[in-house]
């Protein structure tokens, strides 16, 4: 009997410790009037969009801008990497590459391409690549716009695609069944079951996902998923910089610190 507690004690032991908490201290807000919010890196700039115009607001100096009169409104733009800024407009199925000062750099116009793409969502890769998801083949694609080829692939998705997220080695790919994670061969790394997430945000291989209940969290170092505790707000837009989440309720940028317990 004693050593059938033992074995239950040490069971509930292991579990115990084997179960991630995360908690989100608030840290402050900021008034920001914004149609999205793009990104904050690591130096405290600010990317956003407002009145059809992308702007760059460093800290502690005046913002810059673009806009592009004729595409009007991206559909998303990426500053993973800040030399090479994508805006995606789908509407007309182009990409805009801009460099650190927010000047054009590159045009890809997919309708040009030869095969034709059909593009639904982008994200940047390394070097002079871009991930594509092709609507009409239902794959990514790392695909090189300087050389106008297509440097990997990955199998076909049976899904609708909601969202994708990128850094130089790794692709997440979130789609109505499942996340994917892909390496830049187009390798597939691992595959977990999607539970009502819509979005996501990484940083450093680590994961934030959003669904009707909140946000969740996962770490780079296992498939498990958490719930963050974090106070009720709308979240309009969240964003990952390291170990800091920001979330935007189309009022105030709030700031949070994740302690993982």
């Amino acid at each position: 009997m004693s050593r059938f507690i033992v074995v239950i004690l040490f069971f509930l032991t292991t579990v115990s410790f084997g179960q991630t908490q995360v908690k989100a201290i608030a840290l402050d807000a900021t008034v920001i009037k914004a149609d999205n919010i793009i990104a904050i890196d690591n130096f405290g700039t600010l990317y956003y969009t407002f009145n059809n115009s992308f702007y760059k607001k460093p800290k502690d100096k005046p913002s810059i801008n673009y806009s592009n009169v004729q595409l009007g409104q991206p559909n998303t733009i990426n500053v993973f990497n800040p030399l090479k800024i994508n805006l995606f407009y789908q509407d007309f199925n182009t990409v805009i590459i801009l460099d650190n000062r927010l000047a054009e750099i590159f045009k890809i116009d997919f309708n040009t391409i030869q095969p034709y793409k059909n593009i639904s969502h982008i994200s940047t890769g390394y070097d002079n690549t871009l991930w594509l998801f092709n609507q009409d083949l239902q794959q990514l694609e790392l695909f090189d716009y300087k050389n106008n080829k297509t440097r990997a692939t990955t199998v076909p998705v049976q899904t609708n695609v909601l969202d994708l997220q990128s850094d130089y080695n790794y692709c997440w790919l979130l789609t109505e069944k499942y996340l994917y994670q892909y390496t830049y061969f187009g390798s597939l790394l691992s595959k977990i079951e999607n539970k009502g997430y819509t979005a996501i945000a990484v940083h450093d291989e680590n994961i934030v996902l959003k669904s009707k209940k909140g946000l969740s969290y996962k770490s780079k170092n296992n498939d498990v998923i958490v719930p963050l505790e974090i106070p009720q707000l709308l979240i309009n837009q969240f964003l990952l910089t390291n170990e800091t989440l920001y979330i935007y309720d189309l009022e105030k940028l709030h700031k949070y610190q994740l302690k993982i317990k």
